[in-house]
């Protein structure tokens, strides 16, 4: 579980209950240390799968050898409920429910020395100037803008997105304060003068009151739209998706100057590693830039022209206008050996 959710010891009594009972009781628990909704789902989701899979076996009873089963299981033929047929996205949801199998039974006091599952590298997928200016030019009403906006100018999460009310908006300082981050934080989020006007516009249109819902969309309803404003776009909807903005909110906030501290505090991140994975991003675009200037074919000096110091007689670098031995300034025209001996 997050480190900042502390969970209450179990009853005395609890293991000679049946799993699926310890369960509900762990859930429970999870829920009375202020959980969010979809955390509670996720661990759910986990330990069921492995409860399962063991045949809803008592808990004393299982064994590290019943876990590593269900790894290797999962890891050959996927999930049951998954339509996915890509391994790597196996491993990653592998990961994490081995991790919050782990803690369940960490809670129960049952040590079963569960390793980590490593979690795969996968490349983030982000937006580029243009799609994201072609998707901005996708939007057909305003509130297809105010969400497109709100997720690439100030890189809310969907759920903080849908969760947003109208008495969050501080129109004069320009700052959004968002309470629906993670672990029950709240933080504040700048936004431009234009996504301003546009929430000033909604709000009138709609006449919203302070406690109003701005967004006035289902996590699913968010979903589909950013989809189609994709398809729209002329851009690929499978990878178009609500945190795929937020991701590209990151990536061109570093290209455009923001330092990694600045994003980390309007990411909401509590771990600045989580941040730099946007810096490595950007990296990888300056290698490509690099090596699209010093690796191309097209020469950057005239490798052909050759110069000799008329000071100390040596040969120099080509394209160099002074001499790298002693710094005497080199003639334009070339010069050969036997043109300085006649010289």
């Amino acid at each position: 579980m997050p480190s900042r959710v502390q969970l209450s010891k179990p009853p005395s009594d609890l293991l000679g209950k049946s799993c699926y009972e310890v369960l509900e009781e762990f859930l429970s628990a999870l829920v009375a240390s202020g959980a969010s909704d979809s955390t509670v789902k996720s661990y759910r989701a986990a330990i069921v799968d492995f409860l399962n899979f063991v045949g809803g076996k008592d808990l004393l009873s299982i064994t590290l050898s019943d876990l590593n089963k269900w790894r290797v299981e999962r890891l050959r033929k996927g999930f049951p409920k998954s339509r996915s047929l890509d391994k790597s996205s196996w491993a990653t949801t592998l990961h994490y429910y081995s991790i919050f199998i782990r803690r369940f039974f960490e809670w129960l006091g049952i040590d079963l020395g569960i390793a980590p599952v490593k979690r795969p590298v996968r490349r983030m997928n982000v937006l580029s100037e243009s799609d994201v200016s072609r998707l901005l030019d996708s939007s057909i009403d305003l509130l297809d803008l105010i969400v497109l906006k709100l997720m690439l100018e100030a890189g809310l999460r969907s759920r903080e997105l849908v969760g947003l009310r109208l008495g969050d908006i501080d129109f004069e300082s320009g700052e959004v304060t968002v309470r629906e981050a993670k672990y029950g934080r709240v933080r504040k989020v700048l936004v431009t003068e234009e996504v301003i006007e546009l929430l000033k516009k909604w709000s009138e249109l709609r006449k919203l009151k302070p406690m109003d819902r701005v967004i006035p969309l289902s996590y699913s309803g968010l979903y589909k739209r950013v989809k189609k404003a994709a398809s729209r776009a002329g851009l690929d909807p499978r990878v178009v998706r609500p945190h795929v903005l937020r991701h590209t909110f990151a990536t061109l906030a570093l290209k455009r100057g923001l330092d990694v501290f600045s994003l980390r505090r309007l990411m909401g991140h509590s771990d600045l590693k989580t941040t730099e994975a946007y810096v490595h991003l950007t990296l990888e675009d300056l290698k490509d830039s690099y090596r699209k200037v010093f690796e191309s074919k097209k020469p950057l000096l005239n490798a052909g022209e050759v110069k000799y110091c008329p000071m100390c007689g040596r040969e120099s670098v080509p394209g160099a206008k002074y001499c790298i031995y002693c710094g005497h300034e080199l003639p334009t025209a070339s010069l050969s050996p036997l043109s300085r001996a006649h010289a």
